[in-house]
């Protein structure tokens, strides 16, 4: 998943700090995008690029500058994950490539949510599901857990993001095969040779990639930039106190729109919170005054996420 190279963006825009919570409620979309592009482990896209997936994803910068969506919000929730674990924010396109970012989104399948993590994966990787609770569909859990298998990913592979990606598509132990077959090791592979593996395990990497190229297309259109210049809302976890079985009792209580959070936490559709034997989390737009919140994703990362 090769990112791409920023020029005219970075002399328009001076890279911006990592905002902690308390630095505000909001912050501008072009801050998150930046940080994204700041946390590139390949910042270049060549010519190599696939053409086909290039025109699939063609409405992904749309869907990210779109005022109405929590699309952009949600991207830098992840982005702020990855930035806090250390990881390079090439993994921040996976929910585009698995959920186009719709934490609702379940496939006929099986996969569910941000992530796209099917039951086994999720309860491999300590995602809650229960009568009444399915955590795939908590951005929080799905997220918690995606960021610590990736992080572990990232470590068994030298740091190579293209391996994590594989990785994640299909599983450790098969790029480890994959790997020993070809003779390679981690540290200088040449993932697009591996041998023995899936059609799709071996596109997972180009539709990262051609994403990233979408991207960079996008910025050097103004009216995008423009698009994205607009105050978002922060997003954090908070845990919920055990009183409260209602959405809508806390967004009361807390000034938000119950709607909003039942849309960005489908893991409650019916609005009732059920707690289990374990703490619960919404994940929630950070109040004006300041943080009313539980550490970002990532921070202390929960298990991870797959597709199989």
């Amino acid at each position: 998943m090769p990112g791409f190279a920023l020029v005219l963006f970075g002399a328009m825009l001076a890279p911006p700090a990592l905002a902690s919570p308390a630095d505000g409620a909001t912050r501008n979309g072009r801050e998150i995008y930046q940080q994204f592009r700041d946390g590139l482990s390949d910042p270049e896209c060549g010519p190599e690029v696939s053409q086909r997936w290039r025109k699939h994803f063609a409405a992904a910068p749309k869907r990210l500058a779109a005022a109405d969506e929590n699309t952009l919000a949600l991207f830098g929730y992840v982005v702020d994950a990855l930035h806090a674990s250390s990881l390079p924010t090439e993994y921040a396109l996976i929910p585009f490539v698995e959920s186009g970012y719709k934490p609702d989104a379940r496939s006929p399948l099986g996969p569910a949510g941000l992530w796209q993590m099917i039951k086994r994966t999720a309860r491999d990787h300590e995602v809650p599901i229960r009568k009444g609770y399915d955590g795939r569909l908590s951005p929080v859990d799905s997220t918690r857990a995606a960021v610590r298998y990736l992080k572990t990913l990232h470590g068994m592979f030298a740091g190579d993001w293209r391996l994590a990606a594989m990785a994640y598509n299909a599983g450790e132990y098969r790029i480890l095969g994959a790997l020993k077959r070809s003779g390679q090791v981690a540290r200088d592979a040449r993932p697009a040779e591996l041998p023995g593996l899936s059609g799709i395990t071996h596109a997972y990497v180009r539709k990262l990639h051609a994403l990233a190229c979408v991207l960079e297309q996008a910025e050097e259109r103004e009216q995008w930039l423009q698009a994205l210049d607009r105050p978002v809302p922060r997003l954090r976890a908070v845990t919920v106190a055990t009183d409260v079985d209602r959405v809508e009792e806390w967004a009361s209580s807390h000034g938000q729109d119950p709607a909003r959070l039942r849309r960005l936490n489908p893991v409650f559709a019916d609005g009732r919170i059920d707690h289990g034997d374990a703490p619960v989390s919404l994940l929630a737009l950070v109040p004006a005054e300041g943080p009313d919140t539980a550490p970002a994703a990532g921070t202390g990362a929960a298990s991870a996420a797959g597709s199989d």
